[in-house]
């Protein structure tokens, strides 16, 4: 890609606000994720015997597995929805300013 195209990329109004939209999207789910983690480990801390307590009378998989467990699969669910959410907004958009912009 030429220095030419690039530049024209760069001054794109409709790159401007695909990056103000991914940025917007990318911190929101570092966020939510960041919340999860460090609210995980802060009941570790200062509430072990939430975590601590079975999930059942009769079960010995404590509350902190589950949620151990769902911080994971939740993680990899905001995953999913940043690339659900670049692949079917965010490319299209990028093609079409790099098209304009080779012009």
């Amino acid at each position: 890609m030429s220095l030419l195209i690039a530049s024209k990329i760069q001054s794109h109004p409709k790159y401007l606000l695909l990056v103000k939209q991914r940025d917007t999207l990318s911190w929101t789910l570092s966020a939510i994720v960041f919340c999860m983690y460090f609210g995980f480990i802060l009941l570790i801390a200062f509430a072990p015997g939430i975590i601590t307590q079975p999930i059942s009378d009769t079960s010995v998989i404590p509350l902190g597995m589950l949620l151990g467990v769902g911080v994971i699969i939740a993680s990899a669910v905001l995953t999913g929805v940043y690339v659900f959410r670049a692949n079917g907004t965010f490319d299209p958009i990028v093609e079409e300013i790099v098209r304009e912009a080779s012009k």
